[in-house]
């Protein structure tokens, strides 16, 4: 059976699906692997090391001739396409955003499962790309914000004088908030977060955060440990009792985000004008709509402030610049869910699993995750 790795055609998208370990992992298992040349090169990983890894390498990938595809980014309708009845797909499908692109996996008799849907229970936690590319997005925001930051983060105390700690606010305690937590306070920053979360005020200490606890009536968890989103009347309060932590930060940085709803706004306009000169935020939820008015993704909006401006920094592929580790986390994620489902050197779904049900977002024509099948049925409707 073979697996095919291709480079991955999304500008600016530096991962790459499977690294020269997890291809060993495949070939070990019985897959024939073909990679497409310069796959792997913008991650760090060269051709070489595909080839001693055991892989064949080609200039392009005969895409109706695969058997699986392992993937970053969503599929595009032109690929789908190309890929025979049957085949299979790996990777991030982002289902509730790419209806269209899940009705061409439906249509063409795809079997497509979508990272996004890995259940998140402990034997699957090998599998979870959610989390290991937020953990790589979580840290990289810390460093996108020291880097612009025109202070010291840690205390220094010197002959000419003591220079205090930044202070850093984490708004959003999931796992990329926790690595910007402790990221930030291995630089030396004292760093406090919130999150609506009721588990959240124990991670957040355990990394060493103070957690903010505000008067709102109750918490708001959702399933898999999402949360859920707030009545509008609990948004505006959360953000009036947010808006002192906020004029008295930094350095803050919004990682919070809710599963196929656009990213909650939790910073508005006002509350960054009453931010000091020189302060910057960085926001992770950019690209999902931002949970800071104002944010724009890959781009830094400059905003006037009495004595100079505060910095927005709009996220955009996180993950993919830090695209080494990135895709080794990544590659291995899919390595462990392809080894779940392989029976003697062959990929053989056994849907009585949960992992696998769970995952699975199209098979023999039909949409399996119920969410994104009623979308599409919905939007069918004229809903």
């Amino acid at each position: 059976m073979k697996i095919a790795i291709r480079r991955e055609p999304i500008e600016g998208e530096r991962r790459v699906a499977a690294t020269p370990a997890a291809v060993a992992q495949y070939v070990a298992a019985g897959y024939a692997v073909t990679v497409q040349k310069g796959a792997g090169v913008a991650a760090g990983y060269p051709d070489s090391a595909y080839a001693e890894a055991g892989a064949e390498l080609a200039a392009s990938i005969p895409l109706s001739k695969v058997d699986v595809l392992a993937h970053v980014r969503p599929l595009d309708r032109e690929t789908i396409a190309k890929l025979p009845k049957g085949a299979i797909t790996v990777g991030f499908a982002s289902p509730a955003s790419e209806l269209d692109a899940v009705k061409a996996l439906a249509d063409r008799g795809v079997t497509a499962f979508s990272l996004e849907l890995i259940p998140r229970i402990s034997r699957a936690q090998s599998m979870d790309a959610l989390t290991s590319q937020a953990l790589v997005a979580g840290y990289r925001c810390v460093l996108e914000a020291s880097m612009r930051f025109p202070r010291f983060l840690p205390l220094f105390m010197t002959a000419a004088g003591t220079i205090p700690p930044a202070r850093v606010l984490v708004l959003g305690a999931g796992v990329a908030g926790l690595q910007a937590i402790a990221t930030a306070k291995r630089l030396g920053a004292k760093v406090s977060a919130y999150d609506v979360r009721s588990a959240s005020a124990d991670e957040v200490q355990s990394m060493g955060g103070t957690f903010i606890h505000l008067d709102l009536d109750a918490a708001a968890d959702a399933a898999g440990g999402y949360a859920k989103e707030l009545a509008a009347d609990r948004a505006d309060r959360q953000r009036e009792l947010l808006a002192p932590y906020v004029a008295d930060a930094d350095i803050i940085i919004t990682t919070a985000a809710i599963p196929g709803r656009p990213a909650p706004r939790l910073v508005t306009a006002s509350m960054v004008k009453g931010m000091a000169a020189g302060s910057i935020i960085v926001d992770l939820a950019a690209e999902t709509g931002g949970n800071v008015e104002g944010a724009t993704p890959g781009e830094d909006v400059q905003v006037p402030v009495d004595g100079g401006h505060v910095t927005i920094v709009g996220m955009k592929d996180a993950a993919s610049t830090m695209p080494y580790d990135a895709s080794r986390l990544l590659g291995q994620n899919i390595a462990n869910l392809v080894a779940l489902m392989t029976r003697d050197g062959a990929l053989v779904p056994d849907f009585d699993d949960e992992v696998v049900a769970g995952a699975c977002l199209t098979h023999e024509g039909a949409v399996r995750h119920e969410p994104t099948a009623a979308a599409l049925a919905d939007r069918k409707g004229g809903k």
